[in-house]
């Protein structure tokens, strides 16, 4: 009896040492809070201000003479668009990252500092896909910059700041913890998204801001939440560091659009009932259902049924991951992609390259006098398939823009072209010459995604 008094007294005097150990013990310690972790990074967020001005069309009824005496006759004037923003300098240079869909199409951009210095900005490069940009402050240097930490090293759980401009009110800081990882197009239409999520309150005018740990490094840049009343309802998501360090890496090199490795290859993500078919003892990896003919898989040996779980090493799940592995690794390089074939699993080499842009393009817009001015057609590619998200297979001419007219007759950007006038077409000056030919009656064949579509219209 003796032995188990001293071994629960021994107990308690331990957990009484360990809370006091835990619990601050003075008023200094309690009101420090977060404060000098604040001090230390905020002065690398800034807050953004960009204008674009764009050149509204003209009314197509001034082109009629009947409707010309309704209107002025003048040309319609600019609209101004403003957005704002948040951003992070990474460099004492000036180099400063914050979101596409901020600074991406703008015309004008400030950029405003934490002590209230302001500096206009150009973009050095920028990603609708990735809804990153990357920045250039003018006529600056020896600035505040936050360092990037290793995406891999980012666990669930930790705590984390999140500082940007909310709702325009001025720089603020909102606290939270890392609530999920490797989220894949969760908050981006193209599926393309890769994202850390977090529930510190993330709103309107955070986009671009800082999302760091609590040694002050930077381990994403904010860009959207999950929500229905439009503020944050604790589901925001950051884009990881890793990739902003690509971005940059690609900026200071001189590009002007972020080029990012090539699959050619389609997919799709294991489940419990295809597990058992590929020899998994439970869900994950990615199988692969389709490869184009010079995809840099197939070269490597890689053939439809196999499966992928991991690149250099980390575990993959989805296609967006394996393109953010692939993102993060870099043009030019190799990666080891794990591969299981007959139940036997495989590292297997595969390099890294660009969409080969090849055939040429052949980039054309039909002019005024075409049935359809304006419309913009492309010769199907590699690169062509992968910026236009096309389907491995697609081949002929593909719709880059529909132009004024090409909309109402009910043709989308991204429509490949089978047959104008019922004669099938293979290249962009078939479809042009088509058109400009016959009558006024005029039917398009299209395939839409894996769908065929015929339009009939009269001109």
């Amino acid at each position: 009896m003796r032995h188990i008094f001293a071994l629960i007294a021994s107990f308690s005097f331990a957990t009484a040492a360990l809370t006091q150990e835990q619990v601050p013990q003075s008023q200094t310690q309690i009101a420090l809070s977060f404060a000098p972790l604040v001090k230390q990074s905020a002065p690398a967020v800034v807050n953004i201000y960009a204008k674009l001005i764009t050149q509204a069309r003209p009314n197509t009824f001034m082109e009629d003479p009947f409707f010309q005496r309704f209107f002025d006759g003048g040309t319609p004037a600019p609209r101004v668009q403003n957005s704002l923003g948040s951003g992070v300098i990474l460099s004492e240079s000036g180099i400063v990252v914050s979101n596409y869909h901020v600074v991406g199409m703008a015309t004008d951009i400030r950029v405003v500092l934490n002590d209230r210095r302001e500096y206009s900005a150009r973009v050095l490069l920028g990603d609708e896909d990735s809804d990153l940009a990357i920045l250039q402050l003018e006529g600056t240097d020896d600035l505040p910059s936050l360092d990037l930490r290793a995406s891999d090293d980012v666990e669930v759980g930790e705590l984390v700041l999140a500082i940007g401009n909310p709702f325009g009110v001025g720089q603020t800081v909102s606290s939270g913890i890392v609530s999920g990882l490797a989220r894949s197009g969760s908050s981006n239409g193209s599926g393309r998204g890769y994202f850390i999520q977090t529930d510190a309150p993330i709103n309107p005018g955070n986009s671009g801001g800082a999302l760091i740990d609590m040694a002050g490094r930077l381990i994403g840049i904010n860009t959207q939440i999950l929500t229905r009343s439009g503020g944050s309802n604790g589901i925001g998501f950051a884009i990881p560091a890793d990739l902003v360090g690509a971005f940059v890496a690609q900026a200071e090199a001189g590009n002007q659009e972020f080029l990012r490795p090539w699959a050619g290859m389609s997919g799709q993500s294991v489940d419990a009932d295809m597990a058992d078919t590929f020899g998994l003892d439970r869900p994950g990896g990615i199988v692969i259902s389709g490869l184009h003919p010079i995809s840099p898989f197939k070269q490597a040996g890689f053939a439809a049924s196999d499966v992928i779980t991991a690149v250099d090493g980390q575990v993959v799940n989805t296609p967006s991951e394996m393109v953010f592995r692939m993102s993060v690794a870099g043009l030019g390089n190799t990666s080891q992609v794990t591969r299981i074939r007959d139940g036997i699993a495989e590292d297997i080499a595969v390099n890294l390259v660009a969409a080969p842009d090849d055939p040429p393009r052949n980039a054309t817009v039909l002019g005024e006098d075409s049935i359809l001015p304006g419309l913009q057609l492309a010769q199907i590619n590699p690169a062509v398939i992968s910026e236009m998200n096309l389907l491995l297979q697609a081949a002929g001419v593909v719709i880059t823009d529909t132009g004024p007219f090409g909309a109402r007759v009910g043709l989308q950007g991204g429509d490949v072209i089978e047959k104008v006038r019922g004669t099938p077409t293979r290249t962009p000056s078939d479809v042009e010459e088509l058109l400009a030919s016959g009558g006024r009656n005029v039917s398009i064949v299209v395939l839409r995604g894996d769908s065929r579509v015929q339009l009939r219209f009269r001109l």
